[in-house]
Parts: C-alpha cells; structure tokens; sequence
C-alpha cells in the first residue's frame, strides 16, 4: 500500500528546500507543498502519486519526525493496523500496533560492518581505459580467470 505522511507529526523538515523523504524516494513521488496550495496544509511532504509508490519503506525510515506511514497488506498487518519504523545507528526498531491497541515491537540490526569500512576494490588492480573492453578485466588476474561462486559451477574466462 502506498505511503501518506500525518500532517500533524510533519514539520517539512524544519523548512528546508528539501526535506528527508524527498531526498530518498527512489521514484521522487515525495513533494514539500511549501505554501499549502497543493494540500491545503503549508511546509508539509506528501506524496503526490500514492499509486506509483514502490512500497520501499526508504521515507518512512529516514523521517526524522516519524510522520510517514504505510496501510499494509493483511498478509503482514492484520486489518487496521499499523506499522513505523524507527531507524538508529545500528538497527531499526519496528513498532506494530494491532487496531485492538496491542503493541508488538522488534529490532534488527542493519549493518554487520561499521559504516565506511568496506573496502570494495581492496587487493584489486586500478583498471586502465584500453582494458575495459576487455572480457574478463576484472576477475582475469586476480582470480586465475573464474567468476566469484564454487569452482565446480564457474565459467572459465579467456
């Protein structure tokens, strides 16, 4: 189901030019009405085409203000209930409110690295603009001419 922002908990992000959700939809369907003509309710977001949403939680995660929300499937939420996420340094925190006024929560962690410590290309040679046409220019070298998997399964690169 598509998202929809409570008014009441939005503050458009303090009055930025654009706010969290806007910065994150992938489908840029998020939209700051800055003088209220659009909604009627000024310095809000909303979603300005709930039916192309893509259901990817990224704007209800990020708002700082926990102002997005999502209706969901009854294969998940049963029947007037609610779902809100709420993301920390380590994890994200998700809070189910069943509609008989049960609350149910649970966690899960969202890195299993510190953040910025990956090194995507560690060990790899610099590529040079001649070779990238070149099949098997990344794996060639460094992997004895296989793809990444069990050897069994893999295609010899020449």
């Amino acid at each position: 189901m598509p998202t929809f922002v409570r008014t009441e908990k939005c503050d458009g992000c303090k009055g930025q030019d654009k706010t969290a959700c806007m910065y994150i939809c992938p489908h840029d369907l998020m939209k700051l009405d800055k003088d209220g003509s659009d909604t009627g309710h000024a310095m809000k977001a909303y979603n300005q085409e709930p039916e192309q949403c893509w259901e990817c939680y990224s704007c209800v995660k990020i708002c700082p203000q926990g102002a997005i929300e999502v209706r969901h499937y009854a294969d998940i939420v049963p029947l007037g209930g609610s779902v809100q996420p709420m993301r920390g340094s380590d994890s994200i925190m998700w809070t189910i409110k069943f509609r008989n006024g049960t609350i149910k929560r649970f966690k899960f962690p969202i890195r299993t690295t510190s953040e910025g410590s990956i090194d995507n290309y560690g060990g790899k040679p610099m590529p040079k603009m001649a070779d990238l046409s070149t099949p098997g220019m990344f794996t060639g070298t460094s992997m004895n001419g296989y793809r990444a998997g069990k050897k069994e399964e893999l295609i010899r690169v020449k």
